[in-house]
């Protein structure tokens, strides 16, 4: 029984890799029109007859898309109870967190122009010799990146430590877009691995036995892996220095752990909203108080929604927004009001780029419809949760 099982379990992470692959592949139905990846003619008849199936086979590409997310949640709930039912090794966890980054570290950027935000930003400092503070994309008019950019018109909004690591890689990219281009993504890929390697360092010092299913609940989430992979976000790198800098915090090492958290603030600010948190435990360190971690996670998770919140009115919500919330919710471990919300939000999160897929547009009614994924996602999040709380009580009173 015990060979079968195991049998079942490898057909399962076999299974699971396939799934990445075919989100590998999905990515490049989504490669701008006006990009050529490379000048190989057997390349360029694959790019295009992948950008057929994305541009011009549009309700196919919609079902494709929807096809590989109800995968990769159903995998996911199937690493979580194999987790929690102490069935899954670190060693195991590890290896699949392993391939998984690097099969997406080749992933195009699917979901999201930013990326190549971010090159030319720096571009504008290493070819240029412009400030990006003050320039934007559309002052390079004839800068051949500009015919599959986005937001062109704006200026360079994030903090100057997101420069400070970047700039390097467009120096080793030599102008070229492909190197720089995945050297960027390597980055991401690495902050992707940081993050939950200081995640499992927290988790074991505070609930060992908690450790791999706290490490699966972050990083084998299918919002996670989209944001953080594939569109290779800058606020996994972010989110790399504030879980480096809590760890530290966690060893009462207070100047280490506020450089890193600047450091965090200095990508994008958003982890400042982390600092009344922050304060909070200098001030119980100092008081020799123990520092009640439970409440720590849930305060940051909180200040962390707000700061959701914030980003979403300043300009419109976007899925790669959950992301900062992630690794607090992770450090709680397994509790349903964690898993639950974390689980749902992400996949009504990720619905979000169906009605872009289908249509090839954002203008009216797909405001709207955004809007109804959000607050459906809210709403079912939380009548699942209040469903799971009653079934446990009927469950425990029998």
């Amino acid at each position: 029984m015990a060979n079968i099982n195991m049998k079942k379990i490898s057909i399962f992470y076999i299974g699971y890799i396939f799934t990445i692959i075919l989100l590998f592949l999905y990515s490049y139905t989504q490669v701008d029109l006006s990009l050529t990846l490379s000048r190989a003619s057997i390349w360029q008849n694959i790019q295009k007859s992948f950008q057929y199936i994305g541009y011009f086979q549009r309700p196919l590409s919609a079902s494709f898309y929807v096809f590989i997310i109800l995968l990769l949640f159903v995998f996911y709930a199937g690493f979580l109870y194999l987790a929690a039912k102490y069935q899954l090794k670190r060693r195991t966890a590890w290896k699949i967190i392993i391939i998984v980054g690097f099969i997406l570290l080749f992933a195009y950027s699917a979901f999201s122009y930013d990326l190549f935000n971010y090159i030319f930003d720096a571009k504008i400092i290493t070819h240029y010799f412009q400030n990006p503070y003050t320039h934007s994309a559309l002052d390079f008019p004839k800068d051949p990146m500009l015919s599959f950019m986005h937001w062109t018109q704006r200026t360079y909004p994030y903090g100057p430590i997101w420069l400070l690591l970047t700039i390097p890689l467009s120096f080793i990219g030599l102008q070229f877009f492909l190197p720089t281009f995945f050297l960027f993504k390597a980055l991401g890929v690495a902050s992707y691995f940081i993050t939950i390697i200081y995640l499992e360092k927290i988790l074991q010092r505070l609930k060992p036995k908690s450790a791999v299913f706290g490490v699966i609940l972050f990083s084998l989430n299918p919002l996670v892996i989209i944001e953080s992979l594939v569109s290779a976000h800058l606020d996994t790198t972010m989110l790399a220095f504030g879980v480096i800098s809590l760890y530290f915090l966690l060893d009462n090492k207070n100047i280490r752990s506020s450089f890193l958290l600047l450091l965090s603030i200095g990508i994008k600010f958003a982890t400042g909203f982390l600092l009344p948190v922050y304060l909070f435990a200098f001030y119980l360190y100092k008081k020799h108080k123990e520092i009640p971690w439970n409440i720590f996670f849930i305060c940051s998770a909180i200040v962390m929604g707000f700061a959701v919140v914030v980003e979403a009115l300043r300009t419109n919500f976007q899925p790669w927004y959950f992301l900062i919330v992630m690794p607090f919710l992770a450090l709680l471990g397994k509790k349903s009001y964690v898993v639950i919300p974390s689980f749902v939000l992400s996949f009504f999160f990720l619905l979000e780029y169906l009605p872009f897929l289908y249509r090839g547009d954002w203008n009216p009614p797909v405001p709207s419809q955004l809007t109804m994924l959000t607050i459906s996602g809210i709403i079912t999040s939380i009548l699942i949760f209040f469903i799971w709380k009653i079934y446990t009580i009927v469950s425990w009173n029998k």
